[in-house]
């Protein structure tokens, strides 16, 4: 109880980030209900170009409202993370899906754990609140990256996540759409950060209020997202893959030529000979990048542990006051 009361005693600050774009029927319930969750949180709203009230309803409401021109969730999560200053940062979306009550407990794990990343894992309490796409969607997502990248988040695609300072302030934002959520996770099991996951329950949206995402176009975008992780954390396994696919068609076409000119000495086909050693050239090739890629991929992971490692962490501040 000792080590709970000093971390209550110093307050850390705490930033509750709310993108928005067009969420004008639920905005001024999201930042009440996050403002009765977590009192001494500062509430930001990012407008992405909302066309409805969604401004003003949030500044009646009582956030700090900001306007972010670049339009996609990506470009919107990358302004948030380089302007607003805080300890701990509550990612949430505007839509009212996600549940204010459960952000106590979210903050509070991060904090006494000394974790960098608390996911909220969504459970539906409504029918309607998973379209069976974007169930069996965001099932086929997490585990592939779950295969690629380690089986630690269960809810790759959760938009209700709360992060370390050092989390925020190194990750790499570089997605613009919804894909944003695909590095977040990817950030966190690549650096093998402290990172957790909870329940929260997932409501169905407000009348009036309609989802921006698009199965199979974002689907895609977050397909291509991971192809691109995987070909730049993990070059080493994505150019032999590819270098396997080459030898293989190589000897597929090469071998009965092989074949046929130790036994006649005669090469019949000429140009299916020329194919099969180019492509034995280029799966050569592709091995040696794949070599010389992940030595500078290692060299570029321990930089980017090593600023994380920089950053204040958690716990900080504790350790520092009972020391």
């Amino acid at each position: 109880m000792e080590h709970l009361s000093d971390a209550s005693y110093l307050k850390p600050r705490v930033a509750v980030l709310i993108p928005c774009y067009n969420e004008g029927g639920a905005i001024a319930t999201v930042v009440r209900d996050f403002a009765m969750a977590l009192p001494e949180a500062s509430i930001y709203v990012y407008d992405n170009n909302s066309t409805d009230e969604t401004k003003s309803r949030a500044t009646e409401a009582g956030a700090i409202v900001r306007t972010e021109t670049f339009q996609g969730k990506g470009n919107v999560v990358r302004r948030m993370f380089a302007d607003v200053e805080a300890e701990v940062y509550v990612l949430v979306d505007g839509d009212g899906t996600y549940a204010a009550s459960s952000a106590r407990a979210m903050v509070d794990k991060l904090l006494f754990e000394s974790l960098d990343m608390v996911n909220g894992a969504r459970v539906p309490v409504a029918s309607a609140a998973f379209r069976p796409g974007h169930v069996f969607g965001n099932r086929l997502l997490t585990r592939t990256v779950a295969m690629i990248f380690g089986d630690r988040i269960r809810d790759m695609l959760s938009g209700y996540r709360v992060m370390s300072r050092r989390f925020v302030k190194s990750f790499p934002a570089l997605a613009s759409g919804f894909e944003t959520e695909t590095e977040l996770t990817v950030h966190a099991l690549e650096l093998r950060l402290p990172v957790s996951e909870t329940p929260t329950p997932y409501r169905d949206r407000q009348a009036g209020s309609h989802s921006k995402l698009h199965t199979f176009r974002d689907g895609f975008r977050i397909l291509h997202t991971i192809f691109m992780l995987v070909k730049e954390e993990r070059p080493m396994q994505f150019f032999t893959c590819i270098a396997a696919i080459l030898f293989i068609v190589a000897m597929a076409l090469g071998w009965p030529l092989v074949a046929e000119f130790l036994e006649t000495g005669l090469v019949p086909r000429f140009p299916t000979a020329i194919l099969a050693t180019g492509l034995m050239v280029l799966a050569f090739i592709s091995f040696v990048a794949g070599l010389i890629l992940d030595t500078v991929t290692l060299g570029r992971r321990e930089m980017k542990r090593l600023h994380y490692l920089g950053l204040q962490g958690p716990t900080f501040r504790e350790r520092r006051r009972l020391s």
